[in-house]
């Protein structure tokens, strides 16, 4: 067998094996979907999780967006110098922090902190045989394990948009106040000159996609690890991986749409 042919064949097995991946996947959220409206008969599952996911993440959350806000401040307000008003520093803040900064940055945080755990969580379970006696007993995964968690990402991510941008909004506040002599006044007026009611339900609507992406995946992975602790190391690698590259492709994908509309 030539290279050419054993370049094929290499193609063709992770063509297969790609498929068979994504085959997987979408039958492991449809059930998980089946399983949602089950949810509320153990609701302190999901509460449990919502605090995990949401309560625990504000401090880091709350960091990140605060530091970038400041800096988005600090470079509108460096490429505005002598061409542009600086009373628009708030427009360019208010508008990258809401639409874009503000959720795509959240869901990066939670999927690296909560979304790795949950990988670690249900992959330990599974590689322990957790999971398989749970089959036997006859206790739904997706029930008490799985739909809580997607449940408590769809709820608390956009509650933790709303607190990274506006925690990014003081950020770029406290900027403008120390380093560019602005206004308080000045700078919301900025904000609220192009501010639209759209602009914050694209935003919430990003952070929902972004819940289930990175609850799904973090599932998902977790479920089908295998090996052992080296094997619960890879799958927390690929689910934040996968979390990450597809929170930035269902970003532009969900604005492009939204905003054409």
């Amino acid at each position: 067998m030539n290279a050419l042919d054993q370049l094929m064949v290499w193609v063709g097995e992770w063509v297969l094996t790609g498929f068979h991946v994504v085959m997987e996947y979408v039958q492991f959220n449809v059930r998980t979907l089946t399983a949602l409206p089950k949810v509320f008969k153990n609701f302190h599952l999901t509460m449990e999780q919502m605090h995990s996911i949401g309560i625990s993440s504000i401090p880091l959350v709350a960091i990140t967006n605060v530091f970038t806000g400041a800096v988005t401040a600090w470079q509108a307000g460096y490429l505005f110098a002598d061409i542009i008003p600086i009373s628009y520093v708030g427009v360019a803040v208010g508008k990258s922090v809401i639409l874009e900064l503000g959720p795509v940055l959240t869901a990066l945080v939670v999927a690296g902190r909560t979304g790795a755990g949950m990988t670690s969580e249900l992959g330990s379970m599974a590689v322990t045989e957790q999971l398989d006696a749970m089959e036997v007993l006859g206790l739904d995964r997706y029930r008490f394990l799985v739909a809580p968690r997607m449940v408590a990402s769809l709820i608390m991510l956009p509650v933790l948009t709303v607190v990274s941008s506006l925690v990014g909004l003081m950020g770029a506040l406290g900027v403008s106040l120390m380093f560019k002599e602005m206004e308080p006044n000045i700078f919301w007026k900025g904000v609220r000159l192009f501010y639209r009611d759209r602009d914050v339900w694209i935003s919430l609507i990003k952070a929902m996609i972004f819940g289930f992406v990175l609850s799904s995946y973090g599932c998902f992975s977790g479920c089908r690890a295998r090996n052992g602790a080296e094997g619960v190391g890879h799958a927390i690698e690929h689910s934040v991986q996968a979390s990450a590259v597809t929170i930035l492709i269902m970003n532009f994908l969900v604005g492009y749409i939204m905003l054409r509309m």
